[in-house]
């Protein structure tokens, strides 16, 4: 396979880590959601996510000040939904009501979590050390809720430019793995 040089200001469009998510939060009164494709799982015991929440970001000081919020799984049925919340500030509009998205109550944190999503983790601030520096937040996930199918949904995947990239065929390679490895 012949390769060519690749501008390194691009290289996101074969390295985002995961799913985009819509991360709804709340603070005195206050609720938001964002778009969100920087994100990293960083632990399974506890479970711990990694994410990176720009500072100019409306849902930055909500999330900051609470020290939680919700990661919400939209599938590709949201798309337009997703890039929509996006292109939007929450200091400007509620997009719960903008959307015709649905909060629903959390059962251990504040933020809402989003009924039109495939899947809903309940987070807490574990760690803010790199907060100032990098604007990556830790959490822990405490409580998870998810659809029980389909098991794999269609997912998005940003690639930049405005294109998303839907969650491929499944391939199961269950019996080359070690037991322990799953």
């Amino acid at each position: 396979m012949q390769k060519r040089d690749f501008p390194v200001s691009q290289v996101r469009r074969y390295l985002e880590p995961g799913p985009i998510v819509l991360v709804s939060s709340h603070w005195q009164g206050e609720r938001n959601i964002m778009t969100l494709g920087w994100h990293t799982i960083l632990e399974f015991t506890p479970s711990l996510v990694g994410l990176m929440i720009s500072a100019g970001n409306h849902s930055f000081e909500l999330i900051r000040q609470s020290r939680e919020c919700v990661i919400n799984l939209p599938t590709t049925a949201l798309t337009d939904t997703v890039v929509r919340i996006g292109n939007t500030t929450g200091a400007e509009v509620d997009k719960f009501a903008e959307f015709g998205l649905t909060p629903e109550t959390a059962s251990t944190v504040s933020a809402p979590l989003i009924a039109e999503c495939h899947a809903s983790f309940e987070c807490r601030l574990h760690e803010d050390a790199l907060v100032d520096s990098y604007n990556f937040f830790i959490f822990e996930v405490l409580k998870a809720h998810v659809a029980p199918s389909p098991r794999h949904p269609e997912t998005l995947h940003y690639t930049g430019d405005g294109v998303f990239m839907v969650s491929g065929k499944i391939i199961s390679r269950r019996a080359l793995f070690r037991p322990g490895m799953l």
